[in-house]
């Protein structure tokens, strides 16, 4: 069975820092495209960070970049996220998903296949 799991996510005061964890059990995430996802109360799911399969390519929202860093672990066949300075914005459920892509570089605005159940980050003072 092709499992997503993230975890990670936790309430954190804005300024700190979370590291979103993406683990897969049944495929290996090397060979997908991985995507970061968050939807915020009331709003749409957003694309946030994508990696590449092999990782050789990495894709950010605007709205987070220099923030947050996307990256893999073959070893663990994890995907992280790490997020720094983190603000009352980024509050959300955060999703990551898979894409059986052969393409070099990643979209966050593609089809993805597998989905996890998502990891509650909530920024607040």
């Amino acid at each position: 069975q092709l499992q997503l799991v993230e975890s990670g996510g936790g309430m954190v005061q804005p300024g700190g820092s979370l590291r979103l964890s993406c683990a897969a059990s049944g495929f290996t995430l090397d060979y997908y495209a991985i995507g970061w996802f968050r939807q915020a109360p009331g709003k749409e799911r957003e694309g946030v960070s994508c990696i590449s399969r092999g990782g050789g390519s990495t894709n950010y929202a605007d709205s987070v970049k220099g923030r947050f860093t996307i990256s893999r672990d073959k070893s663990k066949n994890t995907v992280y996220l790490k997020i720094n300075n983190l603000k009352p914005e980024d509050t959300a459920v955060y999703y990551c998903a898979a894409r059986n892509t052969l393409q070099a570089m990643c979209s966050m605005t593609r089809v993805y296949d597998y989905w996890g159940q998502g990891t509650q980050v909530t920024v607040s003072s």
